[in-house]
């Protein structure tokens, strides 16, 4: 699977005190005919993190409309999303729809950590925040932090995959943070099973925002950022799994790489996959975690 690369589609230039940089973690929400409101994740002076969009036309390939301000902003101090919000995917259950998020906390006197929360999605694509508490926090199974959750229906329920850190340094000065599994009936209370794709020190050991897409043969394919531990910035690999329950890495069949100059030659990163009109589609950030902005690649198989 090879992605024909279609270019820097949104560059972020300031446009309100919470949205002055950055326009990572990119995700589309379908609109009406070609065009998607493409949610992301902009920064303010202080690196703290809130939601943006723009209205992109992928028949056009242009985007038809830049909202100016955010609409969902970081949270206070001592919120668990005090310092910024990653966005995920978006799923529905019980009549509701629901965006996931991580929440960042950067304490002063302490490493920076994540947990996992949920907004709720409006009518309009308006977003409010589901629950003052995580969705899904620390705990047994996750002991140091939490990043990226992507969320799909199933017909035996929901299933999340989302990031999990097991050790900020693996001895090579790089941390140790997997892409966990847990399950769900309802969408609503979900239950860990614990490492999902397998990681290897070195080589892929720092993995975040996972997007699944399930194949018309009930194969899955995921992609997300890796860092190998070997000092290279992210890229973007590859999974493959017949069931969805075990996962082979594919890392040279992600069938994209960073482009030998421009906005994207130093890093690729924060991948979502999606169909439309019988492509696939991939949103990606470039350098600097976003703060070139984001591009688009198609696969037409």
């Amino acid at each position: 699977m090879t992605w024909e690369k279609l270019g820097n589609i949104y560059t972020p230039t300031p446009l309100h005190e919470k949205l002055l940089s950055h326009a990572a973690n990119p995700l589309p929400v379908y609109l009406r005919d070609d065009v998607y409101r493409i949610f992301y994740s902009g920064r303010d002076a202080s690196k703290r993190s809130s939601i943006g969009y723009v209205d992109f036309d992928l028949g056009k390939r242009e985007v038809v409309y830049v909202h100016d301000r955010p609409v969902f902003q970081h949270g206070p101090a001592g919120s668990f999303y005090e310092h910024g919000v990653s966005i995920g995917n978006c799923y529905s259950t019980q009549g509701s729809t629901y965006m996931m998020f991580m929440g960042w906390q950067n304490p002063a006197d302490g490493h920076w950590r994540g947990d996992i929360g949920r907004l709720l999605v409006g009518s309009d694509l308006s977003l409010s925040l589901d629950s003052h508490e995580p969705l899904i926090g620390c705990s047994d199974v996750d002991r140091i932090s939490l990043s990226y959750p992507w969320v799909e229906q199933t017909v035996h329920g929901f299933e999340m995959w989302y990031g999990s850190t097991t050790t900020w340094d693996a001895g090579n000065g790089e941390m140790i943070h997997v892409l966990n599994h847990a399950h769900s009936t309802d969408g609503q209370a979900w239950i860990k099973t614990g490492q999902a794709v397998p990681h290897i020190v070195g080589v892929a050991q720092a993995f975040s925002r996972p997007t699944v897409m399930t194949l018309p043969d009930g194969s899955r394919r995921m992609w997300f950022s890796y860092r190998s531990g070997s000092g290279e910035t992210y890229r973007i690999g590859q999974a493959n799994s017949l069931d969805g329950k075990i996962w082979q890495l594919a890392l040279d069949e992600s069938g994209i790489d960073i482009s030998s100059t421009g906005w994207d030659s130093e890093m690729i990163e924060y991948p979502f996959v999606f169909q439309h009109d019988g492509a696939f589609y991939m949103l990606y950030n470039g350098n600097g975690y976003g703060q070139s902005g984001f591009g688009l690649a198609i696969y037409q198989g």
